[in-house]
C-alpha cells in the first residue's frame, strides 16, 4: 500500500513539473515573437500604408512658464488732484474704458472756493489794467509821478501771476477756466480716463472722502501688457530677441495665445533662472496681471530621420516600429525615439531602419494583432 502512494506522488510530481516546464515554453515563446502575420481579409480590413524613413528638420521644443505682468508705464494710477468727495462712479474691475470717458464725479465745496478765486482775481486785473492805463496817461501829462506808475504796472503783474495759477489749477481737476463765469459755477468736477484700457482695481465707493494722496482706481493700457518668463540659464542661449512662441493656462490649455519675445533679462536669481519678458500679438482681456502661464518654444533644429507617429506603438514604456518583410507578414523592431514634431517622431537608431519598408500607418492595429495571438 504504501509503495502503491509513492507511486502515485512521484506520477503526480512528474506531470506537475512537466506541465510548468511547457507553460514556461509557451510563455517565453510569446515573449520573444516579434513577427505577426495576416490573412488576406485582415490585410485588406487594417487598411496599412507601407513606406520608408523620412529625413526631415527636427525641432525641439523648450517648456518654461511664468506669470503675466504689467510694466509701470501701463500700469496707472488714478487719484483726485484736490480730493473730494466722490458722487458717483459705475466703474467694476474688468470694465473696458476709453480714454476722455469720464469715470467718476466728486464733488467740494473747494471747487467752488476756487471758481470764486478765479473770477475775483479776474475782475482784479482787469481794474488794475484800467488803473495802470490811466497812470500812464497822467504821467504822460505830468499829473501823476512815475512811482505811480510803477506801483500800477506791479498791480497788473501779480493780478497776471494769481490768475495764471488759479486758471492752471483749474484745468487740473478738468474745468475750462474759458468757460467758468458768475453764471457757471458748478460744485461737481469730473474725472476722466486717460488711456484706453481696462479697470484693474476699484479702491472707493459712493460718499467716501479721497484725498489727493489717495489712489481711487487703477487702469491697465493692454498695448504692453506681456508675459515674464522665468528661463534656466542652461536654456538663455537657445533664446533671441524676436522669437515666436505660444502661451496658454494651465485652465485652457488648448487655448494658444501667440507671442514673441521683446527682453531677455542679463541677470540670473538665485534658483538659477532669468526673466524673459514677452510682447502678446493680440491682446485677451480675460489675461489678468498675475495669472500663471504656461508656453513652449521651438529652439533647436537638425536633420534627422522621422517617422510619422502612426508608424510608431509604445508599449511598456518602449517603442516599436514594423517592418514589412512580404505582403502579409510583419516584424516588430524596437526603436528609440527623440524629439516630436508636426506629427512625426524622430528616429535616433535609424540605422536600423534605413532601405527598408515600413508600416508608417497602422502600426496599432498589427500590434494588437500579436497581442491576441499571445493571449490565445
Amino acid at each position: 500500500m504504501k509503495k502503491l502512494s509513492k507511486l502515485y506522488l512521484f506520477l503526480f510530481l512528474f506531470v506537475a513539473c512537466k506541465n510548468n516546464k511547457e507553460n514556461e515554453t509557451v510563455n517565453n515563446t510569446s515573449l520573444a515573437t516579434n513577427e505577426v502575420v495576416l490573412t488576406e481579409i485582415q490585410q485588406q480590413n487594417a487598411n496599412l500604408e507601407i513606406g520608408e524613413l523620412q529625413q526631415r528638420v527636427i525641432t525641439t521644443t523648450l517648456k518654461v512658464n511664468g506669470k503675466i505682468d504689467v510694466p509701470p508705464q501701463n500700469l496707472i494710477s488714478v487719484s483726485a488732484p484736490l480730493g473730494g468727495y466722490l458722487k458717483d462712479t459705475k466703474l467694476l474691475p474688468g470694465m473696458h474704458i476709453s480714454k476722455g470717458e469720464v469715470i467718476a464725479t466728486l464733488e467740494d465745496q473747494q471747487f467752488i472756493q476756487l471758481q470764486q478765486d478765479y473770477l475775483t482775481t479776474k475782475s482784479k486785473l482787469y481794474f488794475a489794467e484800467k488803473e495802470f492805463d490811466r497812470q500812464k496817461e497822467m504821467n504822460a501829462s505830468l499829473a501823476s509821478s512815475t512811482k505811480n506808475v510803477t506801483l500800477a504796472d506791479a498791480e497788473v503783474r501779480i493780478n497776471k501771476i494769481l490768475l495764471s495759477g488759479l486758471s492752471e489749477k483749474l484745468k487740473l481737476i478738468h474745468l475750462n477756466p474759458a468757460k467758468v463765469s458768475e453764471n457757471n459755477i458748478s460744485k461737481n468736477v469730473n474725472i476722466y480716463s486717460p488711456i484706453n484700457g481696462y479697470v484693474s482695481k476699484v479702491n472707493v465707493n459712493i460718499g467716501k472722502y479721497v484725498a489727493p494722496t489717495d489712489v481711487l482706481f487703477e487702469l491697465i493700457n493692454p498695448l504692453d501688457i506681456h508675459l515674464n518668463l522665468h528661463v534656466f540659464e542652461k536654456d538663455i542661449a537657445q533664446l533671441f530677441i524676436g522669437q515666436k512662441l505660444q502661451a496658454f493656462t494651465n485652465t485652457n490649455p488648448n487655448k494658444k495665445f501667440d507671442c514673441e519675445i521683446i527682453l531677455i533679462s542679463k541677470n540670473i536669481s538665485q534658483d538659477g533662472t532669468t526673466e524673459v519678458h514677452c510682447h502678446f500679438e493680440n491682446y485677451d482681456k480675460n489675461l489678468l496681471p498675475g495669472m500663471y502661464m504656461n508656453a513652449e518654444l521651438d529652439v533647436k533644429s537638425s536633420t534627422g530621420f522621422a517617422l510619422p507617429e502612426t508608424a510608431i506603438v509604445n508599449y511598456e514604456g518602449r517603442f516599436y516600429a514594423y517592418e514589412s518583410l512580404n505582403n502579409l507578414k510583419y516584424a516588430m523592431v524596437e526603436v528609440i525615439v527623440g524629439a516630436k514634431n508636426e506629427g512625426f517622431i524622430e528616429v535616433k537608431n535609424y540605422q536600423l531602419l534605413q532601405n527598408k519598408k515600413l508600416v508608417i500607418k497602422g502600426a496599432y492595429t498589427l500590434f494588437m494583432k500579436m497581442k491576441n495571438v499571445e493571449e490565445e
